[in-house]
Order: C-alpha cells, then sequence, then structure tokens
C-alpha cells in the first residue's frame, strides 16, 4: 500500500511509522487510515517484533484535523464512531510500540503517544489536551489514559483549562519515561526498540499483556493473569534457549517459538 500521509520502514526487526502530514500532522481521516493499516501490516509481519510511531523533525503532532471537523453534526460523528477505529487498533497490538516526541503532541497527537506502550520524549515536547477550548472533550483516551497516567488532579486541570506540559512536567508526573535531547530522539527510540526486539517476543507480548491487565482489574487477578502467563511460556522453546544461554554463558539466540 502507498501512503501519502505518513511512511513506514523496516530495519533489523522494527517498524519505524512517521507521521508526514505537513509541520504539524493534523489527523485527518486519510492519515487514521494509513496509520491503521500500517499498524496491521507491521503486527502481521513475524520479522517485525518492536515499532516505533514518530513525527516529523518539529513536531509529533498537534492534533485532529479542526478543518475536516468544522461541519461535522452529531450524526457524522456518532455515524462513523469517529476515532474509534485507531483507538480499537493500537490497542489491540500485541507487539511492543513506542511513541519518540519532540515538539508538540496535543489533542489527538497527546492521545496517539498515549496509547503506545512507553513515550520517549525529546526535550522541546510538549503534552496537552485542548479540546476544552473548541467547546470539546477528548475523545480517544485523553480523559482516560491521562488520568491513569497522571492521576485525577491533574488530568482535570489539564482536560478543564487545556494546560500544556512540557518534556520535564511529563517526566516528573511519570506521563513518559525518558527525556532525551531532540537531537538523540531518533537513535535512543531505535536503540530502545532493538533491545527488545532481541528478547524472546511470545515472553515480550506475554510481559505486555500482563503490564496492561494490571490497569483493568485488581491486584489478586492481575497476580493470577500474570501467573497464568508465566506458565505457559514454559513450553516454549525461546524459554529453553534463555535458560541454556544463561548456563554457557552466551547470548541467547530467540527464535519467537
Amino acid at each position: 500500500m502507498a501512503f501519502q500521509c505518513i511512511s513506514s520502514e523496516v530495519s533489523e526487526r522494527v517498524a519505524t511509522i512517521s507521521l508526514a502530514r505537513g509541520k504539524m500532522n493534523p489527523l485527518s481521516r486519510e492519515l487514521l487510515d494509513e496509520l491503521c493499516a500500517a499498524l496491521r501490516q507491521h503486527e502481521a509481519d513475524n520479522s517485525v517484533r518492536c515499532m516505533i510511531l514518530t513525527g516529523n523533525d518539529e513536531h509529533f503532532c498537534a492534533g485532529a484535523d479542526i478543518k475536516e471537523m468544522a461541519n461535522l453534526k452529531f450524526v457524522d460523528i456518532a455515524r462513523n464512531d469517529g476515532f474509534a477505529e485507531v483507538a480499537k487498533v493500537l490497542r489491540n497490538c500485541r507487539k511492543p510500540l513506542i511513541a519518540a516526541v519532540k515538539g508538540l503532541a496535543l489533542g489527538g497527537g497527546c492521545e496517539l503517544a498515549m496509547m503506545c506502550d512507553m513515550i520517549l520524549a525529546g526535550e522541546s515536547a510538549r503534552f496537552g489536551q485542548p479540546e476544552i477550548n473548541l467547546g470539546l472533550i477528548a475523545g480517544i483516551g485523553g480523559t482516560q489514559n491521562l488520568t491513569r497516567a497522571v492521576g485525577k488532579s491533574l488530568s482535570m486541570e489539564m482536560n478543564l483549562t487545556g494546560r500544556w506540559l512540557d518534556a520535564s512536567e511529563a517526566l516528573s508526573f511519570g506521563l513518559v519515561s525518558r527525556v532525551v535531547a531532540d537531537s538523540d530522539l531518533r537513535r535512543e527510540a531505535e536503540e530502545l526498540a532493538k533491545r527488545i526486539a532481541d528478547k524472546p517476543p511470545l515472553a515480550i507480548m506475554a510481559a505486555k499483556e500482563a503490564v496492561l491487565r494490571a490497569e483493568e482489574v485488581s491486584l489478586a487477578e492481575g497476580l493470577l493473569h500474570e501467573r497464568r502467563l508465566f506458565h505457559a511460556l514454559f513450553a516454549t522453546r525461546d524459554k529453553d534457549e534463555g535458560i541454556q544461554a544463561f548456563i554457557e554463558k552466551r547470548e541467547a539466540r530467540f527464535q519467537g517459538e
């Protein structure tokens, strides 16, 4: 599939999807459709073990395409269940997905980043949910995922006033895992993705599933789910390889089996 609003490439078992729709990367219907297609493609490709979602040299994504939304009415947005498909595709990704963010990540851009498994931020990164200024609220997780990430009080302030967080604030509140120089962001994201890609794929998927489960169930249920996944991994060849490599003091060669 030829993409117009994004670019997609694979190198060393890592797929990198870059938003490429002008300076601000507004989320048009076409961009979202292409993003969903690329995510599905890489999810189905067994040679891909980790994915990176990033923007351009200046910004990650400044949010929805406001001009495209301007003439939409309730019936229009309700009928196509606006933004539901990209949220579903991102949520169903079993492979790790890293957001590499520099510049603006506002509205839908902030929500896209939060739907990834971890966020690496450049020093210029800015995060916010300014939908309230348009007479709207967040629509793809800005009230739910942000609250889980930074807590009720700060989420309320951001959603009710449109306040932005800079990179250092985002780190202090736990929204991002790390802040690096803008010039190092792509390299740092690729190195992290490659480290993940070198690990046993089935165990990586299990670990991701268990961590996500922790957001949704009680501690007792989460611990039981974790334990069942732990047991299941004893049926894999990668478990045998990992233990044998440890005993023999060599690098493991994981095959995803």
